[in-house]
């Protein structure tokens, strides 16, 4: 970033309150972006295979803190000013890829009120491209003399053909009949449909005429959907970012997991044999998600097939074609650039304001390493969380010395929270004790 870039006061304040907090900011993320050049590359390759009419799905893997939120967050940017539809949502405890609870009609919900688009990258943009969809509607009606009705039923014919796509499509027709009537509760009533907030047919029904709404099996059918209407109204696909995924591995039951990572092999499926048309996956998750052979996607056979990383990417050789995407860790020289940014936002992009000087960087950086050793640069969250309070103390206290601040700030390695301690545990205890990873778990339990 130039040293020259002003910030505005809102967008500043905006990403010091989240770097602070050790969360992405919603704004702002080219001011603090540095590093993992080749990662992105490939994932904007993806992004333009989307946009060309193919399909693209990856796993981004890395530890607690290294920037996996950040760097699917700089992808979704990426897509939509390459005019793309983005969804996005956490994956927890009440939303998961297959459930028969609400908990996967819940995750399909999320996603959907976060449909964004590049005038409206904060979300809720679902309205927006209905919208949009009808005005293209009324483009060609013009151009060809053919009433808008006709070329509806003509533009719905494919979605019709699809999975769920006879309702859909009656949805998206209730929409346009509400606009041409100034309708306005027919219009909300068909996106509520299309967020999945109905929870009963029969309330469904008498609101729209409609037999079916968007339950736990309609996950993946949905968004394919999603992505045939964003073609409809001129955009160029959809692209689905699903972060967290992490809490598929705490699942206790093993059937629950599998039944999850069976609608990931679904997606992986059709993704990989090009069964999919402009539609795409980014998901985000911790190294045990990925490779723990008891409760991550290595423990389903199928998916360890098709996920295996390439044996002759070694020796600092990588390789980003596959499905699987491993952040590298930021050098030193990486990291003290992200440090000179955080300070250069503090100061709103005015070089003159800066807090403190280029020694204070390095040695921030010295400290951070005789703390928590290399962990400070291969998982940078808490680094940053660390730096951003150490600048908002001298810069609400104008007298403080940053030399005599430094030795009380606290830098501790970034572990993730309680539950995935637990859980690593739970698949560590066995190894520890000398067990195969497979024998169960009460095998040795006496009285």
């Amino acid at each position: 970033m130039s040293a020259t870039t002003k910030i505005r006061p809102r967008d500043r304040d905006t990403i010091i309150q989240a770097l602070s907090a050790g969360v992405v900011p919603r704004v702002g993320l080219q001011h603090v972006q540095v590093g993992r050049a080749r990662e992105l590359s490939a994932l904007v390759r993806d992004v333009e295979r989307v946009a060309d009419g193919g399909s693209a799905l990856r796993f981004v893997i890395g530890e607690y803190g290294a920037g996996k939120s950040f760097f699917m967050s700089l992808v979704r940017l990426v897509a939509l000013e390459k005019r793309l539809l983005t969804v996005h949502a956490d994956l927890g405890p009440d939303r998961r890829l297959h459930a028969s609870a609400g908990q996967a009609r819940s995750l399909y919900g999320e996603a959907v009120r976060n449909l964004a688009t590049r005038t409206k990258p904060e979300g809720g943009a679902l309205a927006s491209v209905l919208e949009r969809f009808i005005g293209e509607l009324v483009k060609a009606s013009q151009e060809t003399g053919v009433p808008v009705k006709r070329v509806l039923e003509e533009r719905l014919g494919d979605l019709r053909e699809a999975g769920g796509g006879y309702d859909f499509a009656a949805v998206v027709e209730a929409y346009w009949r509400g606009s041409e009537d100034g309708a306005e509760e027919l219009k909300s009533n068909a996106l509520r449909w299309l967020r999945g907030e109905y929870s009963t047919k029969t309330e469904a029904r008498q609101a729209l005429g409609v037999r079916n709404i968007v339950d736990d099996a309609d996950l993946y059918d949905g968004l394919k959907l999603i992505a045939a209407l964003a073609r409809l109204a001129g955009y160029g696909g959809l692209l689905v970012l699903f972060d967290e995924m992490v809490n598929l591995y705490k699942l206790q039951s093993k059937q629950a997991r599998d039944q999850n990572y069976e609608q990931i092999l679904a997606i992986l499926n059709d993704t990989l044999q090009g069964n999919t048309r402009h539609l795409g996956f980014v998901f985000g998750g911790t190294p045990e998600f990925l490779t723990d052979t008891r409760r991550g996607l290595y423990s389903y056979a199928a998916l360890q097939s098709r996920l295996a990383e390439n044996s002759f990417a070694r020796d600092g050789l990588v390789d980003l074609s596959g499905p699987v995407l491993r952040l590298q860790s930021l050098t030193p020289e990486e990291l003290h650039i992200l440090l000179g940014n955080v300070r250069n936002v503090f100061a709103g992009g005015e070089p003159a304001r800066h807090l403190v000087p280029d020694e204070a960087l390095s040695a921030f950086m010295i400290h951070c390493s005789e703390r928590i050793g290399e962990a400070y640069f291969r998982t940078p969250r808490n680094t940053v969380k660390a730096f951003c309070q150490l600048l908002s103390v001298i810069e609400q206290n104008p007298g403080a010395d940053w030399r005599a601040l430094l030795g009380g700030v606290d830098v501790v390695p970034d572990v993730g929270d309680d539950g995935a301690e637990e859980a690593a545990a739970e698949v560590a205890a066995p190894a520890a004790n000398g067990k195969a990873s497979g024998e169960d778990e009460l095998s040795s339990f006496r009285l």
